[in-house]
């Protein structure tokens, strides 16, 4: 963080509030209205002292007059307070917002570098600091008025009295500069310890699964305590810096009362001074005691605002580099009469790491209504094809056209409507089965989730599920089997209708004894439609009409299936590996899930299929 990053996040923060400006603007008014009602009382105060010293007047007259004024100041204490909080919520939920909005508009790559743990704190603890700051504006405003008003009062009253209330004032303000310009860096470590905090608790419950299954907890438990205790040791640093200065600044107003009660108490012994007069001035020398106190509350808030702003504006800053064209395309329209989702990749060049590409001139066409298996050993980028597809990324050089446009030519919403795609890894939300199936879209009608779940071969362990498709899903769904989210997953694809249909080993957490009923349904879905399958299974490999081998990051090799095992040694031996890898797993299942347990015949005919295919690849 540098002192460019404080000014942007200011900057950000008075940009936030100034489409407030109408409601901190009441509230700084309902503030100033509120500082008169408090002036106003010790002088009704002194003046009754006076009139009942002098035996003149109504002392339940001046009584009744002052409840009056205080069931006021109470009543404007109340709006002031009220209208400064709603618009810090106002704030708050403003910038939570826009984070949010920004955080999915960034491109894949960020979230690959970024933590989660890092990105909730500032979403949350980072956010709350900031609203807790712009409470304060409007209260700190009629706090000003405040001391600027009985300080004319005091002035006007007696000049030399006025002097010794008001000598604290420069030392306080010394003393908050000073505790702003150490507290700030003490802060900013506080705030990011505890994002640390969370990071840790994040990926433990992720991947609670893992903990388990390796017996880490005590690990976990380390990490997360050696992180505790960081932040324990930076707030403590912290508040060292506020034991230091803070006390000063309270200590500084009731010096002033003092010296207020020792010279007035001489001037009323002389008669140059009432009685009424030296009460009314210890009243107004007690108001300023507590704006003056709260100058050091305001600071410390402004400094967790400034870090917290500043960890915000680091995320707002990061530019998305996957876009929106200036001047977007549109895709030509779908019709029965013209078939669409024609897709080519051109002289492809990508890598994650830009000095190590995984694709280096891949070049393929993919025409409209037709369907190609990808195969290719593990890192030979066939999951990177399908991500540059979508434009999770966009390509190093070369160009990626879909129905003859180019990707970067198109609205990145249109894209990805455009293009559905199943992936291994599969992420079910905290909702229902129907829910999950209409991610896409959530107005569709029952019957078309009814059929894409049927198309998907899921209709039956749904209506086995509790409530069926109102079943509430667990956290990423980890309350079905692996094959039963992964058969939700292609369903949801499949309501999405897209033009074109990636399926990422989408059949990889399906037992082999029953895959053959999603591949039934994938044939009917594929029919017409441009389909990418990424697999290694022979029998899920044979649902498309043509084979292209990806190796070295290009085609080495197209042609069906029995084409491919006669034609291509590479071919013959990635299946081979493949099939040797399913089997090893296979073997080593221990998931009590029906779905995902492969039964002792199962098994034996993976094994079988292994074998066959590394035979295969011996005699090519």
């Amino acid at each position: 963080m540098t002192a460019s990053g404080r000014r942007e996040g200011w900057r950000l923060l008075r940009a936030t509030l100034a489409a407030q400006k109408r409601g901190i603007a009441l509230g700084g008014l309902v503030g100033l209205l509120w500082s008169g009602t408090k002036i106003a009382v010790p002088l009704l105060v002194g003046a009754a002292i006076n009139q009942a010293v002098d035996g003149h007047g109504s002392l339940l007259a001046w009584s009744l007059t002052i409840v009056v004024i205080g069931l006021v100041a109470g009543t404007l204490s109340a709006s002031r307070r009220y209208l400064a909080f709603r618009e810090a919520r106002l704030t708050e939920r403003w910038l939570r917002e826009r984070l949010f909005a920004h955080l999915q508009a960034l491109h894949i790559g960020f979230h690959d570098r970024a933590q989660t743990g890092q990105l909730m704190s500032r979403a949350s603890n980072d956010l709350q600091q900031v609203q807790a700051f712009v409470v304060m504006i409007p209260l700190t405003m009629s706090n000003l008025a405040l001391v600027v008003g009985v300080a004319v009062v005091l002035l006007a009253m007696n000049p030399l009295l006025a002097l010794c209330a008001l000598v604290p004032l420069p030392i306080v303000n010394v003393l908050a500069k000073r505790f702003s310009a150490h507290i700030h860096p003490a802060v900013l470590a506080v705030q990011a310890e505890a994002a640390e905090v969370a990071t840790v608790v994040e990926e433990t419950v992720a991947g609670v699964r893992v903990v388990k299954g390796f017996g880490a907890e005590p690990v976990q438990l380390a990490k997360f305590t050696r992180e505790a205790e960081d932040v324990r040791t930076a707030s403590l640093r912290a508040a060292g810096i506020r034991r230091h200065y803070l006390p000063a600044i309270d200590l500084m107003p009731s010096v002033g009362l003092i010296l207020v009660l020792g010279v007035g108490g001489h001037l009323v012994a002389q008669g140059s001074l009432s009685i009424g007069g030296l009460v009314a001035f210890n009243a107004y020398v007690a108001l300023l005691v507590w704006p003056l106190r709260t100058i050091g509350m305001t600071v410390s808030w402004a400094q967790r605002a400034a870090a917290a702003l500043e960890r915000v504006h680091e995320v707002l800053s990061t530019e998305p580099i996957v876009t929106d064209p200036p001047h977007p395309k549109a895709l030509p329209a779908r019709s029965a009469a013209q078939r669409t989702g024609g897709v080519r990749f051109a002289e492809v060049r990508f890598g994650y790491d830009h000095a190590h590409p995984v694709l280096d001139g891949f070049d393929l066409t993919i025409e409209p209504g037709s369907s190609i298996a990808l195969v290719g050993a593990t890192g030979s980028g066939k999951s990177t094809v399908a991500r540059l597809l979508a434009r999770f990324y966009d390509v190093d050089a070369g160009a990626i056209e879909l129905d003859g446009i180019d990707l970067r030519r198109l609205r990145v919403h249109d894209l990805r409507s455009a293009v559905g795609i199943v992936f291994e890894d599969t992420l079910l939300f905290h909702d229902t089965v129907a829910a999950n199936i209409a991610f896409a879209d959530p107005d569709a009608s029952f019957e078309r989730i009814e059929r894409a779940a049927a198309l998907a071969g899921a209709t039956e362990f749904v209506h086995e599920l509790p409530h069926g498709y109102d079943t509430l899903l667990g956290e990423r769904g980890f309350s079905l089997s692996g094959g039963q989210r992964q058969r939700i997953a292609i369903a949801r694809a499949i309501l999405a209708d897209p033009r074109v249909l990636v399926l990422d080993d989408a059949t990889s957490a399906v037992d082999p004894s029953k895959e053959h009923e999603i591949r039934d349904a994938l044939a009917t879905v594929m029919a017409d439609r441009s389909t990418i399958v990424i697999a290694h299974r022979p029998a899920t490999i044979a649902l498309a009409e043509r084979v292209v081998l990806l190796d070295r990051g290009q085609v080495e090799a197209v042609g069906t299936h029995q084409e491919l095992l006669v034609e291509s040694v590479r071919y013959g031996e990635v299946l081979a590996a493949w099939a040797a890898s399913d089997a090893e797993r296979d073997a080593a299942v221990v998931d009590g899930d029906g779905d995902d347990r492969a039964d002792v015949e199962a098994l034996g005919e993976a094994r079988g299929d292994a074998d066959r295919t590394a035979d295969v690849g011996a005699v090519v």
